[in-house]
C-alpha cells in the first residue's frame, strides 16, 4: 500500500532521516474498486477503510445511515450501513476531503492496462477516495489540520450527507470530489426526481371503453412535459431533462390500470418554478411527486486552477454544514456510469498533488 521514500529533515539516528512512506492511491483504487459497493451495499467497502484509516493512526467515527424500505429499493438494501470520518485525534480540521462511497450498478471489478485502472468505481469516486486519502497523508505531515469524509448514497438520494450535516466537525472548507478531469468546477446543476404515477381501470382490450389506460394518461402527460421550455442560465447553460424509467400495464390484452415513470431533470436555479410547470402541464392525469431536490451551486476560483461547469449534481447542496465547498476529483465524467469506466494512473497521481494544493492554499486563508 505505501512505497517508502526519505523524509527530509526528519528526526534519526546515526545522522540518518527516518523513511516516510507514502500511501500509493493506485494499489489503494485497485483494493476499493475490487469490494461490491452498489448503493445500499455500502457495508464491506465502509468497514475496509475504517480499518485501513485506522491502521494510519486517524481516529474513526462510524455514523449510521438507515436502510431505506426494501420493498421500495431495486435489490433491497444489504447490512449495515454508515458513513467514515477520519481526522487526527483530537484535531479539528481546517479543511475536510470528502467523497462517496457508492457506486451505480452493475459491479464488474478491476483490470488495468500500463495507463488505465478500468471498473466500477475507478472515477466515480474510488479512484477519488484513494486520492484524497492519499492527500491526506502528505497533508497531515506538513501539518495541515485535515479531515476525511467519505458517505453512502450519493447515487441515489444523498442520504449519507443529509446524515454528515446534521455532525459537522467544524472545518472551514470541504472538497468534494466527482470527476472534473483535474479541473476546479466553478458550478454544478442541481438534480430534481420527478415520479409521475398514472391510475386507470383494467379492462378486456376487445372493449377499451369499459376501461380507462393509465398508460395513455402517462404518455400523453409525459408528451407535454417534454414539450416544456425550461430555464436557461447563461454561465452554466440550459436545464435538460431524461425520462430514465417506465413502467406499467398488466398484458397487451388488459387495458392498463395502473403506470409510472420516473424523470431526472438538471438544474439551473431555483426548482420552485420547475415544479409549478410540471404539476400543471401533467394537469391531473398522474400523481406527480418530487422525490429529490439538490440546488445548484456556484463556487469560487482559486488561484491558477483550471476551471469548469459541472452538468452534474453532487452531495454539496446537502453538505452546507461543513464548511465553504470546492468540486474537484479526477477522471472523466463522460465514463463514469458506463460499462467502459476508467481512470488514467497518471491523472490520478496527478490529483494528490492538486489536493495538497488546493487544502495547503485554504488552510492559510
Amino acid at each position: 500500500m505505501r512505497s517508502p521514500t526519505m523524509a527530509s529533515g526528519s528526526p534519526g539516528s546515526a545522522g540518518l532521516s527516518c523513511p516516510y512512506m507514502p500511501i500509493d492511491p493506485i494499489n489503494l483504487t485497485r483494493r476499493l474498486v475490487n469490494i461490491e459497493s452498489i448503493s445500499y451495499h455500502e457495508g464491506l467497502v465502509g468497514a475496509f477503510l475504517a480499518d485501513f484509516l485506522a491502521t494510519e493512526r486517524y481516529s474513526v467515527e462510524r455514523m449510521g445511515v438507515e436502510q431505506p424500505d426494501v420493498s421500495l429499493t431495486p435489490g433491497g438494501g444489504a447490512g449495515e450501513r454508515f458513513n467514515l470520518y477520519a481526522a487526527m485525534p483530537g484535531v479539528t480540521p481546517d479543511v475536510v476531503l470528502s467523497t462517496h462511497m457508492d457506486t451505480v450498478p452493475p459491479f464488474f471489478g478491476c483490470t488495468e492496462d500500463d495507463e488505465f485502472l478500468y471498473g466500477r468505481g475507478t472515477c466515480d469516486a474510488k479512484g477519488i477516495i484513494a486520492a484524497q486519502v492519499a492527500a491526506a497523508d502528505r497533508l497531515r505531515e506538513a501539518g495541515v489540520k485535515i479531515g476525511l469524509l467519505f458517505v453512502v448514497g450519493e447515487e441515489r438520494d444523498s442520504a449519507g450527507a443529509k446524515v454528515a450535516n446534521c455532525h459537522p466537525r467544524g472545518s472551514r472548507f470541504l472538497i468534494n470530489g466527482e470527476p472534473t478531469d483535474n479541473r476546479l468546477a466553478i458550478a454544478t446543476k442541481g438534480a430534481l426526481r420527478v415520479e409521475l404515477r398514472a391510475h386507470g381501470r383494467m379492462a378486456h382490450s376487445a372493449y377499451p371503453e369499459l376501461g380507462e389506460s393509465a398508460i395513455d394518461k402517462l404518455v400523453e402527460a409525459l408528451h407535454d412535459v417534454l414539450a416544456m421550455p425550461l430555464p436557461v442560465e447563461p454561465e452554466i447553460g440550459p436545464a435538460t431533462l431524461n425520462i430514465g424509467l417506465i413502467s406499467g400495464g398488466r398484458a397487451p390484452n388488459v387495458v392498463s390500470d395502473k403506470a409510472e415513470a420516473h424523470l431526472l431533470i438538471r438544474t439551473v436555479g431555483p426548482s420552485e418554478g420547475v415544479k409549478d410547470e410540471i404539476t400543471r402541464v401533467v394537469a391531473g392525469r398522474a400523481e406527480v411527486s418530487f422525490s429529490l431536490d439538490l440546488s445548484y451551486v456556484r463556487m469560487r476560483k482559486v488561484g491558477k486552477f483550471p476551471t469548469m461547469i459541472a452538468k452534474f449534481a453532487t452531495d454539496i447542496p446537502s453538505l452546507t454544514a461543513w464548511g465553504e465547498p470546492f468540486l474537484l476529483g479526477p477522471g472523466s465524467i463522460h465514463v463514469a456510469h458506463t460499462p467502459d469506466e476508467k481512470i488514467s494512473k497518471r491523472e490520478l497521481l496527478d490529483c494528490v498533488d492538486l489536493y495538497v494544493d488546493l487544502a495547503s492554499n485554504l488552510a492559510k486563508s
